[in-house]
């Protein structure tokens, strides 16, 4: 068991919800699969599987997408008040388990216990919270002089969610689909399939009716291929790779369906020469590393001042080796394992070729840390006089690398800052907030961070070029699950 002492609250008897994992959630019912295959679920910290998961076909997408698609027409004509009702049932529910979301992740992801109570369990709450602070004022329908705007659910919706932030994304999905009136079929990842498992008995016991959301396990090359050509699914939401994000949109297009999309990030950190260096660049590497850096749009290159660079180097390098790595389940450790074999491997040729190409590494590199002898575990990395044409500054590494980038002139760093094939965050600190809001202005980020500002539940979230397209959250969030209708002549001329 982690050690939760001093974290709210109690864990449940692990043996009592650990108990869905070879089933599906269907119509209302935890189901078995029909088409039966087992795939392991392997504890990074460990590198040893744990539990088995049932993992789905084209018919359990079948199965689900039908009780989705029955349950469409009266989850449609549900009031405000109704929706309303049921994400604070939703958000009770939630709330009561969020020990159980924390413990799970520790062993499916290899996220720290207390941060994943104090951050990855704790976005549920945030993300329901908000979306019912959203709906109880969004407009669906408005007058445009004799003609009525109705905004409707667009209909079953497709919901496919990544392994880093596990909850984070399914509660952005699942919530404003709640709150927009539509029918859904999550599949999870099957790398922390756990937390997802713990969020459907969460729906279950919130009273959320039968068909309104189903979950299947399973792979993306087959459950999730599966969902993004089903002729009965009308839309797709997915968070992922920019690389499965072309396939999916490439097996919707059939359909004409609609596709939204939170891909990957490359995001820039601009610290202008004004700034508080040891604050803006301390607070820099720790907003990158948490999550072990598994995250799409953390700062992960700072671009800084030429003639500071040498300064950024040696904070940034104190700043990563106070981190404490190792054991998820000790509450003074800051990061974990990194998710995978193929992650860390992934993350340990980044670092290699970084070396070859003539990055210096200030500090961490290739390997595990030196007291750890097996997981996941990959050094806190940083590299100085990185260029924007590296590999390491190219390619998303989603891992606990830093790279500092040294720039002539402001105008270099807005040019190196936006010249990335992706464009999901960009970050910007300056003592002169006029002076940071200008720079923001010439940034082609969906998000753009000014001095490490506090999280924005309500705004909107999503990325230019390859970092995806549409938003998540907010009222944005809800407009992505609606289809606009006109009803023209309404009221007599």
């Amino acid at each position: 068991m982690p050690d939760t002492a001093g974290l709210p609250g109690k864990p449940r008897n692990k043996d009592l919800w650990m108990q869905h994992e070879q089933q599906h959630y269907v119509n209302g019912t935890w189901t078995a699969p029909l088409q039966p295959a087992l795939l392991d679920v392997v504890d990074p910290s460990t590198e040893v599987p744990f539990t088995r998961i049932a993992v789905g076909g084209p018919a359990d997408v079948d199965r689900a997408v039908g009780a989705a698609r029955a349950a469409f027409p009266a989850f449609a004509r549900t009031t405000r008040k109704q929706r309303l009702d049921l994400l604070r049932a939703m958000l009770a529910e939630y709330a009561k388990r969020r020990h159980d979301i924390a413990e799970a992740l520790a062993q499916e992801l290899g996220a720290p216990i207390r941060f994943g109570y104090e951050r990855q369990s704790a976005a549920g709450v945030e993300h329901l919270q908000s979306m019912i602070d959203v709906l109880e004022s969004y407009r669906f329908e408005e007058m445009q002089g004799s003609t009525l705007i109705v905004r409707e659910p667009i209909g079953v919706v497709g919901l496919i969610t990544p392994w880093n932030w596990p909850i984070n994304q399914i509660v952005s999905k699942i919530a404003p689909a709640i709150a927009g009136g539509c029918t859904m079929v999550l599949k999870p990842s099957e790398i922390a399939p756990l937390s997802a498992i713990i969020w459907s008995e969460a729906m279950h016991a919130a009273g959320v009716p039968a068909g309104v959301y189903n979950m299947v396990q399973g792979t993306g090359d087959v459950v999730g291929a599966a969902m993004s050509a089903h002729p009965d699914i009308d839309m797709m939401s997915f968070t992922g790779s920019t690389r499965a994000g072309v396939l999916l949109a490439q097996a919707a297009a059939a359909t004409v369906k609609r596709v939204t999309q939170e891909l990957g990030g490359k995001s820039a950190n601009i610290l202008l020469p004004d700034v508080d260096f040891q604050a803006a660049v301390s607070k820099g590497v720790l907003g990158m590393m948490g999550n072990s850096g598994q995250s799409c749009n953390v700062p992960t290159r700072m671009f800084v001042p030429a003639e500071r660079h040498d300064e950024a180097k040696e904070i940034a390098k104190a700043t990563t080796e106070s981190l404490v790595v190792g054991d998820v389940r000790d509450q003074r450790t800051d990061l974990g394992p990194v998710a995978g074999r193929a992650q860390f491997d992934k993350i340990q040729r980044l670092i290699k070729a970084g070396i070859e190409e003539g990055a210096e590494l200030v500090t961490g590199g290739l390997g595990r840390p030196g007291h750890l002898n097996r997981g996941y575990y990959v050094r806190p990395t940083v590299f100085g006089g990185v260029r924007n044409d590296m590999t390491i500054a190219r390619e998303e590494i989603f891992g606990p690398v830093l790279c500092i980038l040294p720039y002539r002139d402001e105008a270099d760093a807005i040019r190196m800052a936006n010249d990335t094939p992706y464009g999901l965050a960009a970050y910007v600190q300056s003592a002169d907030l006029r002076h940071a809001r200008r720079v923001a202005a010439h940034l082609r980020a969906g998000n753009v961070f000014l001095n490490y500002p506090a999280a924005d539940r309500a705004a909107p979230f999503g990325g230019y070029k390859q970092s995806g397209n549409g938003r998540e959250r907010g009222r944005w969030g809800i407009d992505e699950y609606q289809e606009i209708k006109a009803i023209i002549g309404y009221e007599a001329a």
